[in-house]
């Protein structure tokens, strides 16, 4: 590895304002920040810079229903979010917002640069409207049948019961989610970015090295399906930046998005003198890395390099994605309580218990983490309270009490030591390839070897024993040195245990000091430097979750039965189509009584049933998962469902009939049942 300084740009990818910084968030910002750590560590001059998303639909809505201005609730989720990365110890140089006057005028800069260039075109589009809200609406605010399955009370870009996409237009009655009422189809000019005209940068630059092999082979895939120009704007009202000489047109959320990163860090070099095109442009010798989730690939391995290619700025150098967090095997539940808030967390857990066991488990590849609880506990006992803090305690206290703290003026074990620090290039490698787990793993085996040094040399034999006290004080010098080593080796990933470390050693602890040892050298008294994890402390987080969950739940149910009320006084759907007997008779619906009924953890609608019809038993999911909070509490009552539906193959497993129930959706959805006496396999007629 070369010891010429590099100059690096990093940012990770910008959480949005509308909600809470969780512990999928901070699988992110702990992986970037472990690797920046490093960097600084090596002597690299490092610029890590972040910001809130702060526009778009959502926000505006959620700002409206709140009864504040946008301003005024993304002025408080940005506090919100860098008090809890701080609590992390996220070494941000700067966290900024993309609702700045930086990203205004970079974001206008880039978009008359790209226009003047040929790359944006503009055409008139149709969209859904909401009349009653007076504005286009986005995909995901609208609700309606699948097209496919004919789930209800879907999204209106893809179905989360069979999985298929479609356009908004093809919702089966579909409804606007913002106010109810019935969209209409409206025209609109909107303007496109002109992404195919930059297929062949695109497909050079995916096999630069410049992408994880799984998102460069993910691209052919987007390649062979053929590039699409980007709709870049959005119709008034909308919170976000207008386009210049566009009256009522606003920029997409997720154009001004990623040149948040641009602003943040020409905030930062404003305040600090630093030379913003010495990061940015095109003859840049600088080093760029984002790191993000693997759900945003696409926009950050073709718009992102397209934009900055089409507009005279340098493309990233790399692009590091990661996979998700799930909790115990399982996506993260509210609730279940392992839908954990970042604050939530902070409450009752050191912060580098969660950064620790990240580390040992994150690698250069786009793999889900499973955040284990049983083991998180374990792991962080063992390894950095029994392990690594117990090397240093169990030196300490001989070498305060009988030497005054003084250390040895020489190793006890030269050829020992210099094992431990001939490590220093391979755990080096590791973090710069992101390859914590391996780095980790190294760290811990030479823990390993020196509890194993102390424990053959048995200082508490040697203290006993007359004429020892040189070779005492020899070995537990040689002990609080190994510990030494490894704290340096693990500063990027224990800040907090280092300096508290550094403050016992009195020494400061850097990647091109790990082999100059602390000979007659003075130590300050042992204080503890980390406390046990207690599962305790789990359960109180978990708690904590679910409650939270609950109150924001009944507060839910308090809005949908408001709705219900007010549905109830509102005028009854029209009547459809008439129909003949025939019609009718081609339905068997049946009485069937229920067996199980379940949550499906990864729907937010489904429940799953067992039912039985008498001589046989069906699995049916229902979406009527709003409406019926305690699923087990349809456990022995009598439902009516349509028993010859053809079955339907779902990603959660077959759905073998429909089962009835009136309402308009979502919480306002009544099961249908009958009299005393029906039982299971009885013909409705």
């Amino acid at each position: 590895m070369s010891n010429q300084k590099r100059k690096m740009l990093v940012t990770c990818a910008l959480p949005y304002a509308n909600g809470a910084i969780h512990l999928g968030h901070m699988l992110e910002h702990i992986q970037a920040d472990i690797w920046v750590r490093f960097q600084r560590m090596r002597g690299n001059e490092v610029h890590f810079v972040c910001a809130d998303d702060a526009h778009g639909t959502p926000i505006m809505l959620n700002a409206d229903k709140l009864g504040i201005t946008p301003e005024q609730l993304i002025t408080k989720a940005k506090a919100d979010h860098e008090a809890d990365f701080a609590g992390f110890n996220i070494s941000f140089d700067n966290y900024h917002s993309t609702h700045s006057e930086e990203n205004r005028q970079i974001t206008t800069e880039i978009y008359k640069t790209l226009k003047a260039n040929g790359f944006i075109k503009s055409k008139v589009i149709s969209q859904l409207f909401d009349p009653e809200k007076n504005m286009f609406l986005p995909d995901r605010f609208v609700k309606g049948t699948c097209p496919k399955c004919k789930a209800e009370d879907q999204y209106g870009d893809n179905c989360e019961v069979c999985a298929s996409t479609y356009s908004p237009m093809d919702l089966i009655n579909p409804r606007s989610a913002v106010s109810g009422a019935t969209p209409v189809v409206k025209e609109s000019e909107h303007f496109f970015f002109d992404l195919p005209s930059f297929e062949g940068m695109l497909k050079a630059w995916t096999r630069s090295g410049s992408l994880q092999s799984e998102i460069a082979n993910k691209m052919q895939e987007w390649f062979e399906s053929g590039l699409q120009q980007w709709d870049i704007s959005r119709d008034a009202p909308y919170f976000g930046f207008e386009i210049p000489d566009a009256e009522n047109k606003f920029f997409y959320v997720w154009l001004d998005a990623p040149i948040g990163y641009m602003a943040s860090f020409k905030n930062l070099c404003d305040r600090k003198g630093i030379d913003f095109d010495a990061f940015w442009k095109k003859d840049s010798t600088a080093e760029l890395y984002h790191f993000i989730g693997k759900d945003i690939v696409y926009f950050h391995s073709l718009f992102w390099p397209a934009m900055l290619e089409g507009s005279g700025y340098r493309k990233p150098t790399n692009v590091f994605a990661h996979g998700y967090v799930t909790v115990d095997g399982a996506k993260m539940s509210k609730s279940r309580g392992t839908f954990i808030q970042a604050s939530t967390y902070l409450k009752h857990i050191d912060p580098e218990c969660l950064r620790y066991y990240y580390a040992a488990k994150l690698n250069d590849r786009i793999e889900d983490l499973d955040f284990n609880l049983e083991d998180f506990v374990q792991r962080v006992n063992s390894d950095i309270v029994n392990k690594l803090v117990n090397l240093a305690s169990r030196n300490a206290g001989f070498i305060t009490k009988r030497f005054d703290g003084k250390l040895a003026e020489k190793l006890e074990d030269e050829t020992l030591f210099n094992e431990f620090t001939a490590q220093a290039e391979t755990i080096a490698n590791f973090y710069e390839n992101r390859e914590f787990n391996k780095a980790v793993r190294t760290i811990m085996e030479l823990t390993d070897k020196a509890n194993k040094y102390i424990d053959d040399k048995a200082p508490w034999v040697l203290a006993k024993e007359e004429g020892k006290e040189a070779e005492l004080q020899a070995v537990c010098s040689m002990g609080i040195e190994l510990f030494r080593v490894l704290i340096s080796y693990l500063k990027p990933i224990l800040p907090k245990l280092a300096e508290r470390a550094e403050a016992f050693l009195q020494a400061k602890l850097g990647w091109d000091n790990i082999a100059t040892p602390l000979l007659d050298h003075t130590v300050a008294p042992f204080k503890s430097l980390f406390s046990r994890l207690e599962k305790k402390q789990i359960d109180a987080v978990i708690d904590e979750t679910k409650a939270l969950f609950a109150e924001n739940q009944a507060a839910e149910n308090k809005k949908g039965k408001q709705a219900v009320e007010n549905q109830e006084n509102s005028a009854i759907e029209q009547i459809a189509p008439e129909i003949t007997i025939d019609d009718f008779a081609k339905l068997d619906l049946r009485v069937a009584k229920v067996i199980r009924c379940e949550a499906v953890p990864e729907s937010n609608k489904l429940l799953k049933f067992q039912l039985d019809l008498g001589d046989h038993q069906r699995q049916v999911f229902s979406g009527i998962k709003a409406a019926y909070n305690n699923p087990e509490e349809l456990n022995g009552r009598f439902v009516i469902m349509v028993a010859n539906l053809a079955p339907r193959k779902m990603k959660f497993g077959v759905s073998e009939g429909m089962i009835l129930s009136a309402g308009t959706g979502g919480a306002d959805l009544f099961l249908l049942s009958g009299d005393e006496g029906i039982r299971p396999g009885m013909q409705v007629k």
